[in-house]
């Protein structure tokens, strides 16, 4: 038998817990709303890109530009994959930072074989540039005019034969002025393989699935690792220049040119290339997570809104369902206060989805050399560290980058 003193302080416990749930859900209801919005707009997305063999009139049509600062270690598939590209290339511009690592002998070793690769050294960075942008605007400036397409690509791509070609002729059948593409992510360690798809989800949960067309231009979502613009729209923005300062330089390029009035598309390009981004978990937390929240590229009435919507649909459920299960003051479900259980069916619902989101988001990871492959399925247990790691930078400018000291004024 339950004493009097015992029933009113579950009787107290409950109120208490009432009136958190009441709170939670009215965070909680309307991110779910929007999030449902989103993910309601994936069966219409355009499919992936896949690779395609050049036609005539694509003769000399592109001139590729890739940034480098001691890529020694990764480049090598990239110089391979890029050589094997047809003659849609026109040119293949390396801009490289100064590395000390050997970097430009390996690219030196690529021209030998294929003539179509230049190697420059850029400028010393000028004041309120960050180092990536001012490199891809320093190769921007010395393509060739004759190019119609201007392709930026990261050193650590690893790019399959038809890449260009294919990515040049979706971008004219259906008219985009710049097109960039997600890739499929190569994972080798455990930690990576728990950490990174739950990074990842923060970008799935903020914007439209790959392959939906965005109307809003500050809702535009870019990856500037396989990233392919007009030429003359990208001269007509004037370069780089608008994302001088910008950390996340893709996305902030991409929604000036799309508030300009062009056409931009993100696109599913893991048929095409493969990336492999950082090594290992800590790499991953801290080079991959301070770009992640974007805020070079948001206005911070829209970062805010974010990380609500992720605190609310991704940082919490797990939270609540733990703590539900480990602290209710009674065995019994249905004796809960009706606002607790209301949380609790819409918190485990948000992790439904979210375990669901992994079969989405599965061809978008290349798992065969990891060791752990099988925590990428458990990803979802690190949403919360991935929640908290977002909050970190989002308030932080970073001071140094890529092995570059940045000034807090930037």
């Amino acid at each position: 038998m339950i004493s009097i003193a015992g029933y009113f302080a579950v009787l107290d416990t409950w109120t208490i817990a009432s009136a958190i749930s009441l709170l939670l859900l009215l965070i909680q209801l309307p991110a779910t709303a929007i999030l449902l919005s989103r993910l309601l707009k994936g069966p219409n997305r355009r499919p992936p890109i896949t690779p395609q063999n050049p036609t005539p009139e694509l003769l000399g049509n592109v001139s590729v530009v890739i940034p480098t600062l001691n890529e020694a270690l990764r480049i090598a598939p990239l110089l391979d994959g890029i050589s094997q590209q047809s003659y849609e290339v026109r040119e293949i511009i390396v801009v490289d930072s100064r590395s000390g690592d050997g970097t430009p002998d390996l690219v030196k070793a690529a021209q030998q074989k294929d003539p179509r690769f230049r190697l420059m050294t850029d400028d010393p960075l000028p004041t309120g540039w960050v180092g990536r942008p001012w490199a891809l605007h320093y190769g921007f400036l010395h393509t060739s005019e004759a190019s119609e397409w201007f392709l930026g690509m990261d050193a650590d791509i690893q790019p399959s034969p038809g890449l260009v070609a294919g990515l040049v002729k979706t971008a004219e059948a259906q008219g985009y002025d710049l097109v960039s593409l997600s890739p499929q992510f190569i994972l080798k360690y455990p930690g990576e393989c728990l950490l990174q798809p739950a990074l990842l989800m923060t970008l799935l949960y903020r914007f439209n699935p790959a392959g939906v067309n965005t109307e809003q231009s500050e809702r535009v979502m870019a990856n500037g690792q396989c990233y392919l613009c007009r030429r003359s729209v990208l001269a007509a923005v004037g370069g780089y220049t608008s994302a001088s300062h910008s950390f996340c330089d893709d996305v902030t390029l991409a929604r000036n040119i799309a508030a300009s009035g062009f056409k931009v598309g993100f696109l599913d390009g893991a048929k095409v290339f493969k990336v492999r981004m950082y090594e290992g978990a800590k790499e991953t937390w801290e080079q991959w997570g301070r770009s992640l929240d974007l805020k070079d590229a948001s206005s911070r009435a829209q970062l805010w809104g974010d990380l609500w919507l992720l605190l609310a649909v991704q940082g919490l459920p797990l939270i609540v369902v733990l703590t539900y299960l480990f602290s209710s003051p009674t065995p019994t479900l249905f004796s809960s206060p009706t606002p607790l259980l209301l949380l609790l069916a819409l918190n485990l619902f948000l992790l439904v989805i979210r375990f669901a989101m992994l079969f989405a988001i599965a061809p978008s990871y290349d798992r065969t050399q990891a060791k752990g492959g099988w925590l990428f399925w458990l990803s979802p247990l690190a949403d919360p560290l991935a929640v908290v790691r977002i909050f970190l930078s989002a308030f932080r400018i970073p001071k140094e980058w890529r092995g570059r000291k940045y000034s807090a004024k930037l």
